[in-house]
C-alpha cells in the first residue's frame, strides 16, 4: 500500500462527493479492467452477491480472488481519495477531539489529520463515509475521505477513544438491573454475614437440635423445589416428541439475503488455544465475507498477545484489545467493549475451547429469519469433547448432557426463565443494544441476561446445534470454576429480587417461582448437601438428628423424598447419556452422588467471595485437553 505524502492532493470536496450529479465507476469493472480479477471471478462474486448482504470487494478478498491491498486502491481510485497507512502514520491523540467515538465506531471511520478545517478521516468505505457526512454536515466540519484497512482503523479507534469506551462497557446496564453497586458496600457485606455467623452460633449453642433441625428442613425444602422442577421438566421432555432438526438455508437455497454475523470470542491467558480455534473455526460454511469472529484481548494479557502474535489471523478474523479498568477484568466488560467494534446484525459469543457444528451459523440465521421479532435470544446444546480424559471429565459432561438435553428444554417447554449458558449464544443485535450488554461487574452475565431478556418481555429458544468444548478434568479448577457460577448465580438472585413485587409484574408468578429455584434452591442444595447426606444414616442403623425433634415417621418420610430425588436423578442422568454418542457414560451414573460432593466445598468458597471478593473472575484454564480434530 502506497503511504500517504505529507504533499497530500487536494481530495474533491464532501459536498461534490455526495453530489448527485457524481457517479462512480462499478468497483467489479474497475478491478477487471486492471487486471487484478478475471471475468469468470467477476461473475462468480456477483452470483454470491445475489444471496449475501456484503459489499462486491469483501466477498472476492474473503474467497481468495483478491488481495485486499488492491480492493483498497481500487476503492481509492473509484472515489478520488487517497489511501494511507495509520501503522505508519497514526493520528495524533489531540485528533480524538474532532469526532465523537459512538460516530466512529458507527461510520468504521477515525480521524487521521486536520489542516485548518479539513479533516482527513480514514475509512474502508466510501458509502458509510456518505452516510458519516450527512451526520456531520450540522457540524459544519469539511470532512475528506483517505482509504484505510479496516482492521487499522479499528485499532486506532481503539487507542484514541479506547480509555472512554471502557468506562462505558463497565456501566452500560442500568444500575437498577447491574449488581456494581456492591463494590461499595464491602463493609455492609462484611457486618451482615458477620452478624449472621454469630446468630447461626448463638442459636447452636442455644438449642443445638432444633437448630440442625431448622437447616434440615430449610434442605429438604429447597430439595422438594428442584426435584419437582426437574420431574416436570423430565415429563415434559419425555412427553413433547422430539422434533427432527429443520432444514436450514444455505447460500444457494436462501429466499432471502443473508446477514452479516458477528461472533465474539474473549481470549484470557491462553497460551495454546489460538491455533486450535482457528481450525476449527476454519470448518464453518457460512460465507466467510458475512462472518466476523473477534478475539477479544485484554490489554495487559501478555500471554494471550504472545500467542496471537505467532498466529497468522485469516481476514474474517480480528483482534480486539480491552484497555485495563482497575482491578475489573471480567468477560462481561471485554464483550461490551467489544460489541461496539462488531459489524454484524447479528451477534454470537464462543469461549476459546469451543468447536462447533459447521453449520451452526445457518442454522442459527434461518431460525432467525422464521422467528417472532421477540425472539431475540438461540441458546446452542454444549458438549465436551474430552468425556474419556477421567472420571471427573465423564462425569462432568454427564451432568451436562443432563442439564442440556434433560433440564433445560423441559424448563423451556414449562415457560420457565432459561439462564443462559455462557456460549453457543447468539442475539438479535438491536435487542441485545437496547438491555445494555452484558452487565460487566456479574461473573455469570449469562444468567443474568437470560433474566434480564425475559424480565423486558424477549424471549429466548433453545436451537438444535451442538457446540463441544472441554470439561474440567482436575478437581480444584473444577471448584474453582462452579464457585465462580455458583457466587454468579446467588449475585444475580439478589439484584433481581431488590424488588420482588416488580419482579413478579415482569415475569408473572410461575416465572417468579422458577428463578427461586434455578437460582437460591440449586444454591442451596449444593451448601446444604452434607445435611441431606445425613439420612444414609439411616439406613445404618444409626439415629438421625431429626427423629428426635421430628419423630420417627418424619424421618422416613424424608428419607423417602430423599430417595426419590437420587433415583430420579439416576434416571435423567442414563436418558440423557443413553444415545449413542454418550452410551459410554451410563456405568459412570450411579458416581454422580460422589462426584457432587466437590459441589459443596465450592458453595463455601462462593458464599466467602460473595462478601469479599464478588467481581473476582475465578479463571478456567483451557487447553487441558487436547482432542483429536477430526472431520
Amino acid at each position: 500500500m502506497n503511504t500517504l505524502r505529507l504533499v497530500l492532493p487536494e481530495p474533491e470536496p464532501v459536498s461534490d462527493l455526495m453530489a448527485p450529479a457524481i457517479t462512480y465507476e462499478p468497483i467489479g469493472r474497475m478491478l477487471l479492467d486492471r487486471g487484478k480479477i478475471a471475468a469468470t471471478d467477476l461473475e462468480h462474486a456477483l452470483k454470491i452477491q445475489g444471496h449475501i448482504d456484503a459489499p462486491l470487494g469483501e466477498i472476492m478478498v474473503s474467497e481468495g480472488l483478491l488481495l485486499k491491498r488492491d480492493l483498497l486502491g481500487a476503492l481509492a481510485a473509484q472515489c478520488h481519495a487517497p489511501d494511507a497507512d495509520l501503522d505508519l502514520e497514526p493520528p495524533l491523540p489531540k485528533m480524538a477531539s474532532c469526532l465523537p467515538a459512538e460516530v466512529c465506531l458507527r461510520h468504521g471511520v477515525v480521524p487521521w489529520k486536520r489542516d485548518g478545517l479539513r479533516i482527513l478521516v480514514a475509512t474502508s468505505s466510501p458509502a458509510d463515509f456518505a452516510a458519516l457526512c450527512q451526520t456531520m454536515r450540522r457540524r459544519g466540519l469539511s470532512l475528506f475521505p483517505v482509504i484505510v484497512d479496516e482492521l487499522q482503523i479499528q485499532s486506532h479507534i481503539s487507542r484514541l477513544y479506547g480509555r472512554e469506551l471502557a468506562e462505558k462497557a463497565a456501566v452500560r446496564v442500568p444500575e437498577v438491573e447491574s449488581c456494581r453497586n456492591w463494590a461499595t458496600r464491602g463493609k455492609h457485606r462484611l457486618f451482615c454475614a458477620l452478624a449472621v455467623g454469630l446468630m447461626i452460633m448463638a442459636l447452636t449453642l442455644w438449642s443445638p437440635l432444633w437448630t440442625f433441625t431448622i437447616a434440615v428442613l430449610w434442605a429438604v425444602l429447597t430439595l422438594v423445589m428442584t426435584t419437582t422442577m426437574k420431574a416436570f421438566a423430565f415429563a415434559a421432555q419425555l412427553l413433547h416428541r422430539k422434533p427432527a432438526r429443520k432444514d436450514y438455508c444455505t447460500l444457494a437455497s436462501a429466499k432471502f439475503r443473508l446477514p452479516r454475523v458477528s461472533v465474539l470470542v474473549p481470549l484470557l491467558k491462553e497460551k495454546e488455544i489460538a491455533g486450535q480455534l482457528i481450525r476449527r473455526l476454519s470448518r464453518l460454511t457460512y460465507p466467510k465475507s458475512l462472518l466476523n469472529v473477534v478475539l477479544v484481548l485484554e490489554e495487559g494479557d501478555k500471554t494471550t498477545h504472545e500467542t496471537i502474535a505467532r498466529t497468522q489471523l485469516p481476514d474474517w478474523m480480528s483482534v480486539i484489545e480491552v484497555p485495563g479498568a482497575g482491578d475489573l477484568t471480567t468477560k462481561p466488560r471485554a464483550l461490551n467493549y467489544a460489541l461496539d467494534f462488531c459489524r454484524g446484525s447479528i451477534i454470537g459469543v464462543w469461549d476459546a475451547e469451543d468447536w462447533p457444528e459447521a453449520d451452526q451459523i445457518e442454522r442459527v440465521v434461518s431460525r432467525f429469519n422464521e422467528a417472532p421479532e421477540n425472539v431475540v435470544c438461540l441458546q446452542g446444546i454444549l458438549d465436551y469433547y474430552n468425556s474419556r480424559t477421567n472420571w471427573l471429565s465423564r462425569c462432568f459432561t454427564i451432568e451436562y448432557a443432563t442439564w442440556w438435553r434433560v433440564i433445560l428444554p423441559g424448563i423451556a417447554k414449562l415457560g420457565l426463565i432459561i439462564p443462559l449458558g455462557g456460549t453457543t449464544l447468539f442475539f438479535r443485535r438491536d435487542a441485545l443494544e437496547k438491555l445494555g450488554g452484558w452487565d460487566a461487574h456479574n461473573v455469570t452475565e449469562d444468567a443474568d441476561l437470560g433474566v434480564r431478556l425475559a424480565r423486558h418481555g424477549f424471549v429466548t429458544e433453545l436451537l438444535p446445534t451442538v457446540t463441544r468444548e472441554e470439561a474440567t478434568s482436575r478437581a480444584w479448577p473444577w471448584v474453582r470454576q462452579r464457585s465462580r457460577w455458583l457466587k454468579g448465580f446467588m449475585i444475580t438472585y439478589f439484584v433481581h429480587m431488590r424488588h420482588p413485587v416488580r419482579l413478579i409484574q415482569d415475569v408473572g408468578f410461575k416465572r417468579f417461582m422458577g428463578l427461586q429455584t434455578i437460582f437460591l434452591a440449586s444454591f442451596s442444595q449444593f451448601a446444604a448437601a452434607p445435611l441431606l447426606w445425613s439420612f444414609w444414616l439411616t439406613l445404618t442403623g444409626v439415629p438421625h438428628p431429626v427423629e428426635t425433634t421430628l419423630g420417627t415417621p418424619v424421618i422416613w418420610g424424608l428419607m423417602g423424598l430423599f430417595i426419590f430425588s437420587e433415583a430420579l436423578s439416576l434416571a435423567m442422568g442414563i436418558y440423557a447419556v443413553s444415545g449413542r454418542v454418550h452410551r459410554h457414560l451410563i456405568p459412570f451414573v450411579p458416581s454422580m452422588m460422589i462426584y457432587f460432593t466437590l459441589g459443596a466445598l465450592a458453595s463455601y468458597k462462593a458464599l466467602w467471595e460473595m462478601v469479599s471478593a464478588p467481581f473476582y473472575w475465578d479463571k478456567t484454564q483451557h487447553g487441558v485437553s487436547h482432542p483429536a480434530e477430526t472431520d
